[in-house]
């Protein structure tokens, strides 16, 4: 006698309790080979950036080299955790999205005026960096309590916003992998343009675009660390790669907090890093956004919440680690756009590598090796991999039914561009601004927000987040 097929309600939701759910791309647990492999990729293409403030900063205060080498591995240190933080994720902070995390640049200039004031007063340089530290952490206190108001404005950013946000993203970006594969990073030095240095980027450029079309699978997936790999190799055979400093530092190093002395709380200093850190979060946003389009994860406001609520206990951590401000690196969006792997679990795995060199200086050192050139045949490709994920998307806004959505991008881009191509545009405007008007990515958000406002309103916040589930959906 045949068996019946149908099942008893209990059997059938038995059978549905027992059915694993599928796991989103974000989620998904690579293999430890591909995480190492990985997660190295991303803590490559951010590492220059990513050390490039404490040594400006340092030589900016007269600091000694000892004293230089510690910052780096603190800051080093501090951008693991931050990354873990981010990444990986704990109750009520940390996005939870492929994050690698880095000292924002947005915080130099305040930073290098409080060091000339500093100097003016003839205030010791110590007291200085305290000072500096002091309105770190108040600013990282200060971003934790106004995360929730800045996760709300999702409901200004619909695609004609974050498309041009992201694509002005890519475009700032480029200047820096430009600067890379120059070999220096402004135009002034005598060795910017070296032919050898636009060779080997170049050799770069040619390594990742012909794994990216020939390579198949894994070694497609980190095509730009077999370039920066094979790019180093030439610059060794060159005589332009040198393991001596690698030599000559020590195995383990310790970062303790606070390293030169307690904090200094100045209120002008705090104001000033108070209004870096709207800046930094609103910069913040548009990449979220961008990952969140990028990898198919649909971002709720709580999730902002949680990942700008990590941006301001990243920056605490940095205050008393004896390091800058954090953010979300956007380079390393470029990355994900580069290999299509979404993986949180693989920026989980940079952020554990960064905290191993943060405290083997012997490590950091390999790294640090690697010369800029051969990392700016890399930096073109993902930095214009970001410009291209904003055209992507406001490939989806209606410009032949609403002609008003040009005008938008264009002002925004132009005022974006302001920045880029005339740094002293704004040089007769008050000082305090700086960040905000030296900051095309701000500039464009402020412009493309107030004229999506002004030719289309303002939408619900369900209509918003239906446009970003329609916009995740898209992208995958």
């Amino acid at each position: 006698m045949r068996q019946s097929s149908r099942a008893t309600p209990g059997e059938l939701d038995m059978s549905n309790t027992l059915q694993p759910s599928p796991v989103h791309p974000v989620d998904e647990m690579l293999a430890p080979p591909k995480l190492l492999a990985l997660g190295l990729q991303h803590v490559l293409v951010m590492y220059a950036g990513a050390v490039a403030v404490p040594l400006i900063i340092g030589r900016a205060l007269d600091l000694g080299p000892q004293q230089i080498a510690f910052l780096i591995n603190a800051d080093l240190f501090a951008c693991g955790i931050v990354t873990l933080v981010q990444s990986l994720g704990f109750p009520g902070v940390g996005i939870r999205l492929p994050v690698m995390m880095g000292v924002t640049f947005a915080s130099v200039g305040p930073m290098l005026a409080m060091i000339a004031a500093g100097k003016a007063g003839g205030v010791p340089k110590e007291q200085t960096l305290n000072m500096i530290y002091g309105s770190v952490i108040a600013a990282g206190l200060f971003g934790i309590l106004i995360s929730p108001f800045i996760s709300r404005m999702i409901r200004f950013f619909p695609p004609i916003v974050t498309g041009s946000i992201i694509l002005i993203i890519g475009v700032s970006l480029m200047r820096i992998g430009v600067n890379w594969a120059a070999g220096a990073p402004v135009d002034t030095l005598p060795s910017y343009g070296d032919p050898v240095h636009l060779s080997v980027a170049g050799f770069v450029l040619l390594v990742i675009l012909g794994l990216t079309k020939y390579a198949k699978g894994f070694l497609a997936n980190v095509a730009v660390l077999m370039g920066i790999i094979a790019g180093s190799v030439v610059a060794m055979l060159i005589g332009k790669m040198s393991f001596e400093k690698v030599a000559k530092a020590d195995w383990f190093g310790i970062v303790t907090p606070f390293s030169f002395g307690m904090p200094v709380f100045d209120v002008v200093s705090i104001i000033t890093m108070c209004l870096v850190m709207i800046v930094v979060m609103i910069e913040s946003l548009g990449m979220f956004l961008a990952l969140g389009t990028m990898t198919g994860k649909k971002l709720s406001q709580d999730d902002l919440t949680r990942g700008l609520r990590a941006d301001g206990i990243g920056t605490i951590i940095g205050g008393v680690f004896n390091t800058f401000p954090y953010t979300s690196f956007s380079q390393n969006v470029g990355l994900v756009g580069v290999t299509g792997v979404r993986s949180r679990w693989v920026a989980v795995a940079g952020g554990a590598i960064l905290l191993l060199l943060g405290l083997t200086p012997k490590l950091a050192q390999l790294v640090e090796s690697v010369p800029t050139f051969v990392l700016g045949g890399a930096g073109i490709v993902m930095f214009g991999m970001v410009a291209a994920t904003g055209i992507r998307i406001l490939s989806q806004v209606d410009f032949a039914g609403n002609r008003n959505n040009l005008y938008i991008v264009a002002i925004s881009l132009g005022f974006g561009m302001i920045p880029l191509v005339a740094p002293k545009f704004f040089q007769y405007m008050p000082k305090s601004l700086g960040p905000l008007l030296h900051s095309g990515i701000l500039l464009t958000a402020i412009m493309a927000v107030l004229l999506n406002l002004y030719f289309n309103g303002v939408k619900s916040q369900a209509e918003a987040e239906a446009d970003a589930a329609a916009s995740s959906h898209g992208s995958e």
